[in-house]
């Protein structure tokens, strides 16, 4: 008897995890990207900035173009952007430090810690260290990517106000939330070390 998977769950499962590597290339690109716009904006780039950031929107997250924008950004439009882009990339990189770490730590964890596991979890053998630093990082890569998601998403929504859309009451105060809570998860982490 063989076990078929249902193709509604197939598409959901390939269709989360498209999201989640589109999510997860777009959060990397939010600190350079943001940066270039900083730097450009008040020198005349202002188009050039908001059409990259279009071009991000549509391109990396697969969203659907936004009709001709009846407006232009203005470069304090695109600077205000950009600083709003810069503190959900700096906050984007606790989750994508998150991903780096299950690949070091949890994949890869026999060839970077050489041992002795006699104190390590899952130890005293190499293979059940190794098998226990990966299963615990498999529900700490989901949040992360699953962070990235909600990041993309909130950052998405932002850059159609370049396009003159009216966005939602929550979003400016969801954003500066974010950045808040990562600043505090960011402090809260480096004194744990």
């Amino acid at each position: 008897m063989s076990a078929t998977v249902h193709p509604i769950t197939r598409s959901r499962l390939d269709r989360t995890a498209r999201l989640a590597g589109r999510s997860l290339a777009y959060c990397a690109t939010l600190v350079p990207v943001a940066l270039l716009a900083l730097v450009t904006a008040p020198v005349g780039g202002a188009d050039a900035a908001a059409a990259r950031w279009r071009r991000l929107r549509t391109g990396l997250l697969g969203a659907p173009p936004t009709p001709t924008p009846d407006r232009r950004p203005g470069p304090v439009a695109v600077l205000g952007h950009g600083l709003l882009s810069l503190l959900l990339g700096f906050v984007a990189l606790l989750p994508l430090g998150v991903q780096l770490l299950l690949v070091l730590r949890g994949m890869l964890y026999g060839i970077v810690d050489p041992g002795p596991y006699d104190h390590s979890w899952g130890g005293p053998t190499r293979a059940g260290a190794w098998l226990a630093h990966f299963l615990v990082g498999l529900p700490m890569a989901a949040a992360g990517l699953a962070a990235l998601i909600g990041i993309a998403a909130v950052h998405q929504r932002l850059t159609r106000r370049l396009d003159g859309e009216r966005s939602a009451a929550w979003l400016l105060p969801a954003t500066l939330l974010i950045a808040a809570a990562g600043a505090l998860f960011f402090v809260a982490w480096l004194h744990q070390i």
